[in-house]
Order: structure tokens, then C-alpha cells, then sequence
């Protein structure tokens, strides 16, 4: 790249610069897209040289079958990529092979691997289209983990280890493509920072993908609209005669709902559930517009009716629809800032799974003056997505956070859950079979165990079916991860040559992206399928995935914890591996049970280990700072 007074370089700018630059060409980029989506198609251009329409769908998926047969790419990954690119990805990677990064999975190296077959020997290590996507590919990974920002000088070490010649000029080519934002952190001042000789700490530079950069600074200005804007639901009296007769903890909770914004409420996932429809119902009864949102519609489904008050998926809830100029992979929902819920109180259980980017719709969703509740189990798992905006939130302490008093455990299930909270992995006493532990020596036996388990011993000794049965596993890779344990539950329970898309009528499947149809975690079962696309019945109706979306859907007789969380199943097998374990996720894992645990033991002393001090990994967020500034 070179140095010229219209091009600064990267030194010539300081952080402050950068920034404002990157916005204005994100600024520029949506006056852009606004502009174009205000206006009607073009005609196909004639033959003049000019650029062709977009092909069909059917057309694009060819044409990138094509490309990828051509330069070695697996056909598998085929319509990962035209879900993410959508139809005209062929063009797009032939103009840029190293957009292929964007697709999750495909590392550095498969990228410039691609590149030289497509390119030959103008693929070069040099190439501003490398470094620019490597920039993003590495802030993208970032995000994968849950983090919304990374330091600039981790970046620029990462892509010296990948051989990229001019690292802050492939930073400074991202920021101007404006997927990269520029941020600066401010740092936090100890006592240390008054001493009379201290060197002020220099605010750090740090980088995001500025999808979540600025769904997360949406979402702080959203939680600090409705917390302005409230105004207590009922008077005075309406509430103290509410509160009449309420346990100290349930008073503090229905006080906090019906006077301020947004609050956040803590329990056990019985306490809550019971506690939040009592709040529900209270304020419906007063003529309060109320309602109660679940991760899935099949959680809504388990939290029971309250009269007069809405109990429906927060998917749902916001009102998805599909929209054909979203952007691949993108849902459109048709509640947000221009048509908000019409609605006074919003309480959405299991809040923690939020990431950034649902936050943001959620509270942008929320029309001035509503009260929005959050709530959660203590120490729960973080968002499968980037972010933490319940944890934020409540370390910003902008917001009261009321925390139910727990009733004492019930049963087995509760006694090990409650103590796996506390940080103890104990043995319980349960004559009924309500927690069975199976050892497993090998990755192959906990397999077979599980498979042994869903299909004979819990529904033969236990009377409970088949398919009230869900397996689960903390991660979805390895050998006893979620997908090996569907590849071993399909050739047991639904034996097919995966007619559609790898899927058989009868399989089982879980929604592993959003879709207009159903939320991440929901599960339904195949019905059929043809060029038009997969037919699936869900917990909220029948529906059918287009084949662009279909690469969204997996097999669901096993789920990793993430994607069952926030929806108990009658029967849980929990297959533990040393991998990806933490409290958070075994207690999570176990407490999704509701009559029966079986505990598939693979992780050995791991599992112990991460009962005991395994927390769940920091994450790098800016929610708490921005809520409070």
C-alpha cells in the first residue's frame, strides 16, 4: 500500500482518526444500502458490457458447486457458503477468493489454498484482499468465542504469524471496507493512577466486527431509553395491594417489574418460572399489556398459561419475517424502533442466552416507557453468540437485580444440580431412578452407552418415550460431541441415505441459525422434502426451510448445552467429555431434567475439576462502560 496525503498511512493516524473514518464509511455504506433498497429493481442490463443480474438461487448454488469442483473445495461446504454469500457467491469469490474466510470452519491456510488455485501465481501473501480478510476472519473468530472487541496490537501480532507483510496496513484496508470498527477503550482508574508521580494509563485501541460493535452499542442506548423513559405501571397503592401477603424476595421482584425500566431477576429455573408468571399474571390483572418470552416455543410451551398474558418464544414475539433483500443468513423481524410492541411489560426468561445483536432487537423493540425484565439463573452460561449483555448489565449497576431465595432441592435431580451450583460434584440417593451415573472408559463406549440409553433402557424401565429423550454434550466436535452422537443416534433410530440435504423424513433436527420459521435451539422433525425445500414440523407449526436456509438445521437427537438451554425435556442423557466444560455448563446441562438424568461419565477427574473451579472463560465486551456513559 502506498503512502499518499489522500491515503494516510497507518502511523499518520491516531486512534481518534481511525475511528471516525471507519464510521463515516459505515455511515456511507447504510446511506447506500438504504438508498438502493428505496429503489425499484433495475432491469437486467443488456449486452453492453454491463454487469449481469443477480442469479437465482438454484442458479448461484450451481455455479458455486462449479467453482468449488473446480479448485478442490469439499462439496459440503457448499451450501454453507451460499447461505452466508448467498446467490451470486461464485462471482463474489472469484473477485476475492479470500472472502471465503467468512465461512465458519474454513481457516487461513484452506483460504489460501483456494486462492492459488483460482489466481495460480498471482495468489501472493501481499495481496490487500488477503490481509483484509484475515483481519476480519480473526476479530470473526474472536466473536465465535464471545468476545465483541480485540486489542489492535493482538491482531497485528496474529497476522505477523500469518505471514502478512504490512499487518497495520491490512488493519487500516479492513477499517476502510468499514466491516472493522476502530474503538478506543478508556481504562479504569485505581488509587495507583492519583500517586503523585503516575503515568495517566493510555486508553487501549481495540477492533470489532462492526455487526456486533454496533448491535452492542444499540443495545446499550436501548436499556438506557427504557430506563429514562419509565414511569411506574401502577400507583402506589395498586402495587402495595399486589405485594400484600408476597415473600420478601417475590415483593422486591414484582416491585422492581412494575417501577423501573429494566431490571434483572436471578433464581433457580423453577423459582423463576413460577415467580415470573406470578408477576405476569398480577400485572395483567391490572389491566397491565404483559408478556412473557422463552428461548424456543417449546419452553414457552413448558412455562404454562397466566391469564391475559402473552407466553410465546421471544423469536416470536419480535415477529420474524421473511424478507428476500436481507442479507444472507440475516432475519428480519418486523418489531423494532419504527413498529415497537405494543406492550407495558416484557419478561424474558433465560435472558443470559442473549447475545449482543438479539439485545439490540429486543430493546429497540421496546417502545418508550415499557419495563423490560431480564431473567436468569445465577452463574448461568454465557450467549452462544458474542457478548454478555445480562452479566453487562448488571456489572454496570445502572439497574436493580432482585435475586429470588431458593427453595430447598426436590428430589435427586434438584440435590445434584444445587450442589453442581455451589461447586460440588456429590453423589445422591435416588431409589426412583431419577439420576443414574454410566461410566464410560472410551470415547466409543460413552457413545454406545447414550445410544443404549434412548433407545432401550430409559424408555423401557422409565416408561418415558423415545422422543421425550434428549441427549446432550458440551461441544458439537470430537468424538463424543453433539454431532457423532447424531450420527450414532440416526443409525439407530431413523436409517436413511439423508435424501434432502443429509435429512430423511422422520429425523429429528434443531435449528442451529436463525430462520423466520423458528429460533437457534428450537427442534422439530422432518415430514419431506423436494427441490422446493425441507418440510419440518416445529413445536410452533409446520414450515418449510428453503434449501439456502436448510445449512442452518441439524440433527437434534443430541444438542450441545447452548442450543438445548432454557427448554427441560422430561429425560436428559448429559454424555460429559473433558471438552468444554465448565460449572456453568455442567449445572446448565443437569438441570435440564425434569424426571430423569443419565450422566454418560467420559470426562473422567475433568468433570470433578470443572465442577469445582471451572468458570466460564472472560469475555472482552463494552456493554457495562457504554450503559453507564
Amino acid at each position: 500500500m502506498t503512502d499518499t496525503p489522500e491515503h494516510p498511512s497507518e502511523h499518520a493516524l491516531s486512534a481518534a482518526e481511525r475511528a471516525a473514518r471507519a464510521a463515516e464509511a459505515m455511515r456511507a455504506a447504510e446511506a447506500a444500502a438504504a438508498q438502493a433498497a428505496a429503489k425499484p429493481p433495475a432491469p437486467p442490463e443488456g449486452p453492453a458490457g454491463d454487469a449481469a443480474p443477480e442469479p437465482t438461487a438454484q442458479e448461484g448454488l450451481r455455479a458455486l458447486a462449479e467453482l468449488f469442483s473446480e479448485t478442490g473445495v469439499p462439496a459440503p461446504l457448499t451450501a454453507r457458503a451460499a447461505a452466508l454469500l448467498g446467490p451470486g457467491a461464485a462471482g463474489r469469490l472469484r473477485e476475492d477468493p479470500w472472502r471465503l474466510l467468512r465461512v465458519p470452519g474454513v481457516q487461513p491456510r484452506q483460504a489460501d489454498h483456494f486462492a492459488r488455485a483460482l489466481l495460480g501465481p498471482d495468489a501472493r501473501p501481499d495481496d490487500p484482499r488477503r490481509g483484509r480478510a484475515l483481519v476480519l476472519h480473526l476479530l470473526t473468530e474472536a466473536a465465535r468465542g464471545g468476545h465483541t472487541v480485540t486489542p489492535a496490537a493482538d491482531v497485528v501480532s496474529a497476522l505477523e504469524r500469518l505471514q502478512v507483510p504490512a499487518p497495520r496496513g491490512a488493519v487500516e484496508a479492513a477499517l476502510d471496507e468499514a466491516d472493522v470498527l476502530a474503538l478506543t477503550e478508556e481504562p479504569e482508574f485505581g488509587e495507583e493512577s492519583f500517586e503523585e508521580d503516575a503515568e495517566p494509563p493510555e486508553p487501549e485501541e481495540t477492533l470489532g466486527p462492526a455487526r456486533w460493535a454496533l448491535a452492542e452499542e444499540a443495545a446499550a442506548e436501548g436499556l438506557q431509553r427504557l430506563t429514562l423513559t419509565a414511569v411506574p405501571l401502577l400507583d402506589d397503592d395498586a402495587i402495595k395491594g399486589l405485594r400484600d401477603g408476597l415473600p420478601e424476595d417475590r415483593s422486591l421482584a414484582l416491585t422492581a417489574a412494575l417501577r423501573t425500566g429494566v431490571s434483572v431477576l436471578r433464581g433457580t429455573p423453577g423459582d423463576l418460572a413460577a415467580a415470573v408468571l406470578a408477576i405476569a399474571a398480577a400485572a395483567a390483572g391490572e389491566g397491565v399489556r404483559t408478556a412473557v418470552a422463552a428461548p424456543t416455543d417449546r419452553a414457552a410451551a413448558g412455562l404454562g398459561d397466566a391469564a391475559g398474558v402473552t407466553v410465546t418464544s421471544l423469536h416470536r414475539l419480535l415477529e420474524p419475517r421473511d424478507d428476500p433483500s436481507a442479507a444472507p443468513g440475516a432475519v428480519v423481524y418486523g418489531r423494532g424502533e419504527q413498529h415497537p410492541l405494543d406492550l407495558d411489560l416484557v419478561l424474558v426468561t433465560d435472558a443470559s442466552a442473549l447475545d449482543v445483536e438479539l439485545c439490540a432487537v429486543l430493546v429497540e423493540a421496546c417502545p418508550d416507557g415499557a419495563h423490560l425484565m431480564l431473567c436468569a439463573e445465577p452463574d448461568a452460561p454465557p450467549p452462544a453468540g458474542p457478548g454478555r449483555p445480562l452479566d453487562d448489565l448488571e456489572a454496570s449497576e445502572t439497574v436493580p437485580v432482585v435475586m429470588l431465595d431458593a427453595a430447598p432441592p426436590s428430589g435427586p435431580l434438584g440435590e445434584l444440580t444445587d450442589a453442581v451450583r455451589g461447586g460440588e460434584l456429590v453423589a445422591v440417593d435416588a431409589p426412583g431412578r431419577e439420576v443414574v451415573i454410566v461410566p464410560a472408559e472410551s470415547a466409543g463406549e460413552a457413545v454406545h452407552r447414550a445410544v443404549q440409553l434412548v433407545t432401550d433402557s430409559i424408555p423401557r424401565a422409565l416408561g418415558i418415550p423415545v422422543e421425550d429423550v434428549q441427549v446432550v454434550a458440551p461441544v458439537s466436535g470430537g468424538d463424543v460431541g453433539a454431532t457423532a452422537l447424531n450420527r450414532a443416534l440416526k443409525a439407530r433410530l431413523n436409517p436413511g441415505p439423508g435424501k434432502f440435504g443429509g435429512m430423511d423424513p422422520g429425523d429429528r433436527i434443531v435449528v442451529a441459525g436463525p430462520l423466520p420459521h423458528a429460533a437457534p435451539g428450537e427442534t422439530g422433525v422432518v415430514t419431506g422434502g423436494g427441490a422446493h425445500g425441507l418440510e419440518v414440523e416445529f413445536p410452533g407449526g409446520a414450515a418449510v426451510v428453503a434449501p439456502a436456509d436448510a445449512s442452518r438445521l441439524r440433527h437434534g437427537w443430541a444438542l450441545t448445552v447452548a442450543q438445548a438451554r432454557g427448554t427441560r425435556r422430561p429425560a436428559v442423557v448429559a454424555v460429559m467429555s473433558p471438552e468444554g466444560l465448565s460449572r456453568p455448563l455442567v449445572a446448565a446441562a443437569f438441570g435440564l431434567a425434569d424426571r430423569h438424568l443419565s450422566v454418560v461419565q467420559a470426562a473422567g477427574p475433568a468433570l470433578a475439576k470443572a465442577v469445582r473451579d471451572g468458570e466460564t472463560p472472560a469475555r472482552r465486551t463494552r456493554l457495562a462502560r457504554l450503559v453507564i456513559q
